[in-house]
């Protein structure tokens, strides 16, 4: 059986809940056309990007102390279905370091579920990076 592309088509809208069209939200940042103004934005992205299937993006927004060296997002059987950002501190063009609290929504095989995470951004120059998070299932 053929294995399935894990790269879904780029959705009219964004998956990170603006309400915006996901080429004038994420899709500006996934393509390099802009950069996140904040660690918020950043983690709303970097969502989109697991949404979508962009594992460059994810890679490339990832703090180097803490990368790994690749990702395998087609192993991966989850759809993610919404976002809620919960909490968010820092993050700023004021900030270096920001965190924000969210919960990815998504279904795979087992039915509809659910990730909370609270993620960690410090900004090296102009670009928020991801650093690490803590998961709560």
């Amino acid at each position: 059986m053929p294995r399935r592309s894990r790269k879904p088509a780029r959705p009219a809208a964004c998956p990170c809940g603006s309400g915006e069209t996901y080429a004038a939200c994420c899709g500006r940042l996934h393509s390099g056309a802009a950069k996140a103004p904040s660690a918020e934005a950043l983690m709303r992205s970097r969502y989109s990007a697991f949404a979508v299937g962009d594992e460059a993006y994810l890679l490339r927004t990832w703090h180097p102390d803490t990368r790994p060296e690749r990702l395998d997002l087609a192993a991966d059987d989850r759809t993610w279905t919404g976002l809620d950002v919960l909490d968010a501190t820092g993050g700023t063009a004021l900030h270096t370091t920001g965190t924000v609290r969210f919960r990815a929504h998504y279904t795979d095989a087992d039915g509809p579920g659910s990730q909370t995470e609270h993620s960690t951004f410090r900004r090296l120059g102009a670009d928020w990076l991801y650093v690490d998070a803590l998961a709560f299932e």
